[in-house]
């Protein structure tokens, strides 16, 4: 089981108020600067959707979705757990062409979770999505799209730093990729944890890209779970950078190029996910009748934690925690919001 554990020694930068004037300046630099970078355009997006349709992000398959019926309308619902799929469809229905892309706020609720100073039950994030044209679908144009993200949050910490000098205590994020395979971690340590391998490449290397999660590695074992139906494992990856505050790797956003119909049908029979084949959305994309795309999301009380230099993620959004978070977080004098 998951803990809390506040280092030692630990004490915000930002008081409280200070931390919520920094989260809504930092969220509307991160939204416009990527924006502007990826040629996005925001839309609105849903909380919940109809459970038939196919289009909830079934996360590592075993997550149950809060769901619930709407008697008006005959229909049984679920909250999201991402919009990895409703993006594509979302591009296809809005009719958007190669180059043009979309992001939006994304609050989601995952009910499984382990509770730590990572992850809550509430998530938010931004989704972002955009059309890619075939010749696209390749490692290059995924490594340069990083790069620019990466850029985004860069400049995002620059002006941060501007308005809160407090914040100037905190070593600025490394502009420069590392990328790595995930294979290529398991080769160098094969008898460490794959968070453990990630901690010792991303410490020598705080800026990363580990790509190529979800297929099965040399040793049989997925580096991590990826659901099928979304991410190429080929062509994804997650964007880890440093913690200083919690001294290990820090993961922002998943993200990747999307399945194509050839992709798709191999990641349904490789996961034992082949009855999924019949949901409207999966038969329109083996079908071609989607857009190639490349997507992801990337975590707002996560990079809220990262640049304010937050030891919890409570300090940062408003959840529902266990006795045990509480009680850590109250001996170490951290507030939970």
């Amino acid at each position: 089981m998951l803990q809390t554990v506040i280092p030692q020694g630990y004490a915000p930068r930002l008081n409280l108020y200070d931390t919520q004037k920094a989260i809504g300046l930092l969220k509307r630099l991160f939204e416009d600067t990527l924006g502007g970078a990826l040629h996005l355009r925001r839309v609105s997006a849903p909380l919940f959707v109809e459970a038939s349709t196919g289009l909830n992000d079934d996360l590592n398959g075993v997550e149950r979705a809060v769901s619930f019926d709407i008697p008006a309308a005959g229909r049984e619902a679920q909250v999201v757990h991402s919009l990895a799929k409703w993006k594509r469809m979302a591009l296809y229905r809005y009719q958007f062409s190669v180059g043009e892309g979309l992001y939006t706020d994304m609050n989601a609720i995952r009910r499984d979770e382990e509770l730590d100073n990572l992850h809550s039950v509430y998530v938010d994030q931004w989704d972002w999505e955009k059309v890619l044209a075939p010749r696209d679908r390749n490692t290059g144009y995924l490594a340069d799209t990083v790069r620019t993200i990466v850029s985004a949050m860069c400049q995002t910490q620059d002006t941060l730093r501007s308005v809160f000098p407090q914040l100037t205590a905190l070593p600025p994020l490394d502009g420069e990729v590392s990328f790595v395979t995930a294979q290529e971690l398991e080769d160098l340590w094969p008898g460490l944890s794959p968070r453990e391998r990630e901690d010792a490449w991303v410490k020598e290397h705080p800026t990363t890209f580990l790509m190529g999660i979800g297929g099965a590695l040399k040793s049989g074992r997925p580096h991590d779970g990826r659901a099928p139906d979304y991410d190429d494992w080929d062509l994804n990856g997650d964007i880890l950078l440093w913690n200083p505050v919690l001294e290990r790797a820090f993961e922002v956003s998943s993200m990747g190029i999307r399945v194509d119909p050839t992709a798709l049908d191999r990641q349904l029979t490789a996961s034992g996910c082949d009855e999924r084949r019949a949901l409207p959305f999966h038969k329109m994309l083996l079908e071609g009748k989607l857009p190639l795309t490349i997507g992801g999301g990337i975590g707002q009380s996560r990079l809220c934690m990262l640049l304010l230099g937050k030891a919890h993620i409570g300090e940062v959004q408003a959840s529902v925690w266990d006795e045990q978070t509480i009680s850590a977080c109250q001996e170490a004098g951290v507030i939970l919001l």
